[in-house]
């Protein structure tokens, strides 16, 4: 048991460095998902490390084989000395600390089955179940694929509810508040644990929060929100749950500018560290080589060297023949056949990092404003429009399927698809860190002398617009972020500006704009080029 212990302290200090290294370092920036995963690498590598002896070997030569004579060798037994005091208060201290720590967490966990068992089930279409509880003080939490809330809180139906429990349940924290509780019952002594585990469910409810304003709510009708309802029953320790404790950091963390990605280098900082864990960790063992010669067995080794050579078939192009020879066997020769079938997989609407045009929206518009080529045709029959288009940002960042999803004409249409098609590879999304494919949205406008028809219901007197849904068919009335050749403009301004003066507009909505321009672009941007 001492060597346990004495492992345990050597857990201890390695644990409240790293702890340092991240408030230090790392707590300040709002990447999220890195936060997390220190946090989560390195208490994880506090266990491991002093386990990873590295062993020095040194090697000591003498002249022969030392040898003892029969007289000069005495028996003793050996007897144990006495177990001193504090080698058995420590281990008793320690087990009951780990027994008072892991019985509050199963304690935690019996609580929220048992009010989960006991609560009105609701299962969804996306596989989580909504429990309802009869107990107006209960404020929604979520566990695993569970969210709990109480029955007003359901009629409610308030979706940044359940959007932020969504994102606990599809970010898996139930899984991380399961490794950290068991973790911090071996280290119930260690304050460092105590915080790190406290960071840990602040970085939770931060990603939880981005979940909610990444579909668009409302960021101060939010906050509002988590106030509200931050003074509900909690003391479930493994359930992720409205805090008060956090509430204040959220806000603010919301209202944080986003961290440069320049910052992500002080990660390289945590290689010292765990090169001088393993530096102090390591041992010497001396080797001892005697001059006499050592009697070895023969073995028999054969060389060779490996050369993949490739052939194709040429008749069926599927079908690829690889052939394995080698140099120490010549005559001899072994071929696999196998049929290569591509799967593109699933294309996402939405994703956690969406597709970029290399330079970003800026070099889009470029690009759009300079390979657009108005059909003749369509010139000359006075035809004008806004098309929108769809198109597949593929995992390589190629772009497929270009579709046009509201005609105006033929002619306009094809020319869209054309520059669609001619568009350069983009950066592709992710989800989840992995590359996917994802669908893209593009609007395309087609106007003559300055395309007054499109300005008119572009933007209305008040400086709100009309938007429309594709996929779902609805329309809503929504006041944009105007900028008029680089500059921010008053939307009523915009209303003012004689259409025959525009030579090109852009609108962009989303989580990118959002990220480019601020919450000032939560209903879009519209990017208006006048005439020279």
């Amino acid at each position: 048991m001492t060597d346990f212990l004495i492992y345990d302290a050597k857990v201890a200090v390695l644990i409240a460095i790293f702890y340092m290294y991240y408030r230090l370092m790392l707590a300040r920036e709002t990447f999220h998902r890195v936060n997390r995963l220190t946090l989560l690498l390195t208490a994880a590598a506090s266990f491991v490390l002093p386990l990873c002896v590295i062993t020095l070997h040194e090697t000591v030569t003498v002249e022969a084989v030392p040898k003892v004579l029969v007289g000069d060798v005495q028996m003793e037994v050996a007897t144990d000395p006495e177990p001193q005091l504090w080698q058995l208060l420590l281990p008793t201290l320690f087990i009951i600390g780990v027994v008072v720590t892991l019985g509050h967490t199963l304690t935690s966990m019996f609580r929220i089955l048992m009010l989960i068992k006991r609560s009105e089930k609701h299962p969804q279409p996306d596989g989580i179940t909504i429990c309802v509880t009869g107990n107006d003080q209960i404020q929604p939490f979520s566990w695993m694929h569970y969210i709990v809330m109480n029955r007003r809180d359901y009629e409610d139906g308030n979706p940044a509810i359940l959007a932020h429990e969504r994102g606990h349940i599809r970010l898996r924290h139930s899984w991380d508040l399961l490794l950290v509780d068991t973790l911090t019952a071996l280290q119930w002594f260690n304050p460092a644990m105590w915080m790190l585990r406290q960071d840990l469910r602040a970085i939770h409810e931060y990603e939880a929060d981005g979940a909610v304003l990444s579909q668009g709510i409302n960021a101060r009708q939010y906050q509002y929100l988590l106030i509200s309802k931050a003074a509900g029953i909690g003391g479930y320790s493994l359930a992720n749950g409205i805090s008060h404790s956090t509430l204040k950091n959220r806000i603010n963390m919301m209202l944080h500018k986003k961290s440069e990605r320049r910052s992500l280098l002080k990660l390289f900082a945590l290689l010292p560290i765990v090169g001088i864990a393993l530096a102090v960790n390591a041992e010497k063992v001396i080797d001892v080589r005697y001059d006499e010669p050592q009697e070895q067995k023969a073995k028999n080794v054969v060389y060779g060297t490996w050369t993949p050579q490739s052939e194709t078939n040429s008749e069926t192009r599927d079908t690829v023949k690889i052939k394995l020879s080698y140099d120490s066997i010549p005559d001899q020769s072994y071929t696999a056949v196998g049929t290569f079938e591509p799967v593109q997989g699933d294309v996402f609407d939405v994703v956690e990092e969406m597709p970029q045009y290399p330079g970003g929206p800026q070099a889009l518009f470029k690009f759009l404003s300079e390979n657009v080529k108005y059909p003749a045709e369509a010139e000359k029959a006075g035809i004008q429009g806004r098309v929108i288009a769809t198109f597949v940002v593929e995992k390589d960042g190629s772009i497929s399927q270009p579709t046009v999803v509201k005609s105006v004409n033929p002619l306009l249409d094809a020319e869209a698809i054309r520059v669609i098609s001619a568009m350069p590879n983009w950066i592709p999304g992710k989800q989840n860190g992995k590359v996917v494919r994802v669908k893209y949205t593009v609007p395309l406008s087609f106007n003559l002398d300055g395309g007054g028809e499109e300005i008119d219901h572009l933007c209305r007197e008040d400086g709100t617009i009309v938007e429309i849904d594709i996929e779902k068919g609805d329309t809503a009335i929504v006041k944009p972020l105007f900028i008029v050749d680089g500059k921010v403009m008053d939307g009523r301004k915009v209303y003012s500006i004689n259409p025959k003066t525009i030579e090109r507009y852009y609108m962009q909505n989303g989580q990118e704009a959002i990220e480019k321009y601020g919450d000032k672009a939560k209903d879009g941007v519209v990017l208006i080029t006048l005439k020279k």
